[in-house]
């Protein structure tokens, strides 16, 4: 079954598969190019690809090892018509469907965000509260994650790309704070700012070069509140969370 969004730009698809492996039920969030993107990803770096999936994948398949990981994901990426290299992956355990979406316009830029998130099980004030993990053999399981994927027109150039991920992070935290997600840890003591398996993929455009994409700048502008918008509809979405809610229900 598939189901298409409105992405609104040129060149650009987007689409919820929901598919199987193994027998198993999954769900991928895809978004397809009609030529090859520059994308920076905080799982696999820089990279020029034809599609970014950000995957949803059931508890029983958490505990791969890293070689069956990648026998998913090129299994993934074969049913969804695509070389494994040819795909950027983000991975959660939240429901894909669930995602939220924001937007913004300005002169001839347009960015787009599409969030998932789930901020029940690990939401963490980085630094602040105890790590009690490490990545073991390659593999890091996501049991509640936000992931981003940032999509615009604008040709940004290498420098921008890697700043993006500043100002989308910066926008997220934002959001955490507006909607007062405390720590799963430490929830009387500590606001979380995240979970400690948050990604972002950013898409870069075709159109007119931008090499700065901090918070003086407008794309940095759209950047931000398309993000903060698409992570709290996410959270909401996906655990009934909401500004204003009561205070019996943050902690």
């Amino acid at each position: 079954m598939q189901r298409f969004l409105r992405v609104g730009l040129e060149g650009v698809k987007g689409k919820v598969v929901h598919h199987h492996f193994r027998g198993v039920s999954v769900k991928t969030l895809l978004f397809s190019f009609s030529s090859s993107r520059r994308v920076i990803s905080t799982r696999e770096g820089l990279r020029e690809v034809k599609a970014v999936g950000n995957n949803g994948s059931p508890p029983e398949l958490w505990d791969m090892s890293p070689e069956e990981w990648e026998v998913y994901l090129d299994g993934i990426s074969r049913d969804l018509g695509y070389r494994r290299e040819d795909v950027a992956f983000l991975t959660t355990g939240a429901d894909v469907d669930k995602f939220g979406v924001g937007e913004g316009d300005f002169e001839e830029f347009r960015v787009v965000s599409f969030a998932t998130a789930g901020v029940a099980s690990n939401a963490v004030r980085v630094g602040k509260d105890e790590a009690s993990t490490y990545e073991e053999g390659g593999r890091s399981h996501n049991l509640g994650t936000v992931n981003i994927v940032l999509l615009t027109d604008a040709n940004l150039s290498d420098g921008a790309l890697a700043e993006s991920i500043i100002t989308v992070t910066e926008a997220k935290v934002r959001a955490f704070r507006d909607l007062d997600i405390r720590s799963s840890y430490n929830p009387m003591e500590n606001q979380a700012t995240g979970t400690g398996t948050d990604n972002v993929v950013v898409v870069s455009g075709g159109g007119s070069l931008v090499s700065y994409v901090g918070g003086h700048s407008k794309i940095g502008e759209l950047m931000a509140e398309a993000s903060y918008e698409s992570v709290k509809e996410a959270v909401g979405r996906q655990n009934g969370i909401f500004l204003g809610r009561p205070m019996e229900e943050r902690l």
